[in-house]
């Protein structure tokens, strides 16, 4: 025991680690279930492990002090990232993620539903921050992306699917030519909606019961809103980021 009472070894490490091996052995304890339950390949949980682990290296990276804590809402929001963990370390395993393609998406489904719980918690315990709306908004894009692939691996639509989970990344790499796109945008009901709708539409395309005759058109509308979405952003961007430079 330490002067504080604690355990030597765990006053010894400070807790951001203690907090992200947590997350690490979360993402383990699922794929461990998993396997013994769905049969999930051992090489899907490997790979899951692998993508909790760069997650924790970025956090380690963006965060300004170790021996600080997440906060409760950044928890949350690391159960999050082990359960979008799985989903893409499904993307090792395509035959068996098509034949639980329903569990899948109730992962995914969950996942994106504790988005808001991150948020009330982060109200409710007032430790709202941007680093943790940043988080959220980086695992979310990210997910987007997978449940994308998936799609693609599932052959319920082409390749033009993954422009849907790219456009985000795009607008970012844009910045690096065009500054002015750079900075923060107003509150949009818009945006919001065209995102649930983006959102619901990958999810239920994953579904075993929806085949690409009803996948495609509702895709296709999810990537033409976010295109449009994206357009006028752009547009408010050029109009008042020039100004604000």
């Amino acid at each position: 025991m330490n002067e504080d009472g604690m355990p030597a070894t765990q006053a010894s490490w400070p807790q951001l680690w203690l907090e992200l091996a947590g997350g690490l052995a979360v993402t383990i304890a699922l794929g461990a279930l998993a396997a013994s339950v769905m049969a999930l390949p051992l090489r899907v949980a490997g790979v899951a492990a692998v993508v909790m682990a760069a997650v924790g290296a970025l956090i380690l990276h963006a965060w300004p002090d170790t021996r600080r804590g997440l906060g409760p809402a950044n928890r949350v929001t690391l159960l999050r990232a082990a359960l979008v963990a799985l989903v893409a370390g499904a993307l090792a395993a395509p035959a068996w993620a098509q034949q639980h393609a329903t569990a899948l998406a109730l992962v995914a489904a969950l996942a994106l539903l504790m988005d808001g719980v991150d948020g009330w918690v982060a109200r409710r315990c007032g430790c709202e921050s941007a680093f943790g709306a940043r988080f959220d908004m980086e695992l979310d894009a990210f997910l987007i992306l997978i449940l994308c692939v998936h799609l693609l691996l599932m052959d319920k639509a082409g390749s033009w699917v993954l422009a849907i989970g790219a456009m985000r990344y795009g607008f970012v790499a844009a910045m690096f030519v065009w500054p002015w796109l750079e900075g923060p945008l107003p509150e949009s009901r818009r945006r919001k909606l065209v995102c649930v709708w983006q959102v619901a539409s990958l999810l239920v395309s994953l579904l075993p019961m929806v085949k690409p005759a009803l996948a495609v058109p509702l895709l296709v509308l999810a990537l033409a809103l976010l295109a449009w979405s994206f357009a006028v952003d752009v547009r408010w961007r050029r109009a008042h980021g020039r100004v604000d430079a």
